[in-house]
């Protein structure tokens, strides 16, 4: 499919309309034939099981004005030849189908394209203009991992949480400090740095304390994510129960990316895998570094590196791999976000 560029006055005035919605916050940009920015919007996280489908795409419509306004497009018109929309909870084939019905509906272009937002770290860890080719791993408020082969074929994971047997990011870890504090101070467990830590981060004096203001919500439950870097500085000073925890969490990495390695048939190859998220992005050498250890064993020409550029770079590298954007739109879009 050819691309429109940027002079559609009756039509689409981008090539791509990249979406990148996470749980906190969804970031829109439009990118023109050429690689360029046209306009970027900004509005709130991307919820639909809380909330509805469509109260939650009301979400994403925002952003997407917001940035058709910055881009001097009419309101309510086309905006672009294809959507790229990489979102929070598209998690299993029949959520994206529900989505992808969604977005389409709203009319932003012509073409609709959903794909969970892990995609969309894996995208923005590749260099070039070649299609992708690796695995990713993010670990930022949970955990999720996807592979891609140039061919279209993907290796993913439900991510559901528990039921799907995953553990880890920032909320299970938090957790597993929380269990392991508390069983400390009462007596079911062993001593560790983490129930005087854990309580002294909220000015509290004891974890019996903490979990009284958790419970009755004078510290909301939403906080709890502040006890991640608490358990790693508790960890880094030689504390065996908390860096137990964070090695857990380097073989819960571990593990994804190598099954999603085995299934593309990637194992033995030199290819890239990448890591995402809040908690591997912080590059907090006791994790990262035994990832890269336990990582070494398992596929020894694997490329690690961590990938900090913004979400939606990916979502819009993959709406480009998908329309016969011209030579050097892909490095002058990357450009663009550093």
């Amino acid at each position: 499919m050819g691309v429109t560029g940027v002079n559609g006055a009756n039509g689409p005035s981008a090539a791509v309309l990249a979406i990148d919605a996470g749980n906190s916050k969804t970031d829109v940009a439009l990118i023109g034939a050429d690689g360029s920015v046209l306009g970027t919007g900004r509005s709130g996280g991307f919820q639909p099981p809380r909330v509805g489908v469509e109260a939650a795409v009301d979400v994403l419509a925002r952003a997407v004005a917001e940035a058709a306004g910055a881009a001097g497009l009419r309101p309510g018109a086309p905006c672009a030849d294809v959507v790229s929309a990489c979102l929070a909870n598209a998690d299993l084939p029949v959520e994206e189908r529900r989505l992808t019905a969604a977005v389409a509906a709203r009319g932003w272009g012509a073409r609709t394209e959903v794909r969970n937002d892990t995609f969309a770290i894996l995208r923005a860890g590749l260099s070039g203009a070649d299609l992708p080719r690796g695995v990713a791993v993010v670990c930022g408020a949970g955990i999720n991992c996807v592979g891609m082969l140039p061919d279209g074929r993907t290796a993913r994971f439900p991510a559901l949480g528990v039921i799907s047997g995953d553990w880890g990011g920032g909320g299970g870890l938090a957790e597993d400090a929380m269990w392991w504090a508390a069983r400390a101070e009462d007596g079911r467990g062993g001593p560790t740095g983490l129930a005087r830590a854990l309580p002294a981060h909220f000015g509290l004096a004891s974890m019996a304390a903490l979990i009284e203001a958790l419970h009755l919500g004078a510290v909301p439950r939403g906080r709890m994510h502040e006890l991640v870097p608490v358990l790693f500085a508790v960890a880094a000073a030689g504390d065996p129960v908390a860096s137990a925890i964070v090695e857990r969490q380097a073989g819960e990495v571990v593990a994804l990316a190598t099954v999603a390695l085995e299934r593309l048939g990637l194992l033995r190859e030199d290819v890239p895998v990448l890591l995402g998220g809040s908690v591997l992005a912080a590059r907090h050498p006791q994790l990262n570094d035994r990832i890269g250890e336990l990582l070494a064993a398992r596929a020894p020409l694997a490329r690690l590196s961590v990938v900090t550029a913004p979400p939606v770079l990916g979502a819009a590298l993959l709406g480009l791999d998908s329309v016969d954007a011209p030579h050097g739109a892909h490095a002058k879009l990357r450009a663009h976000f550093g």
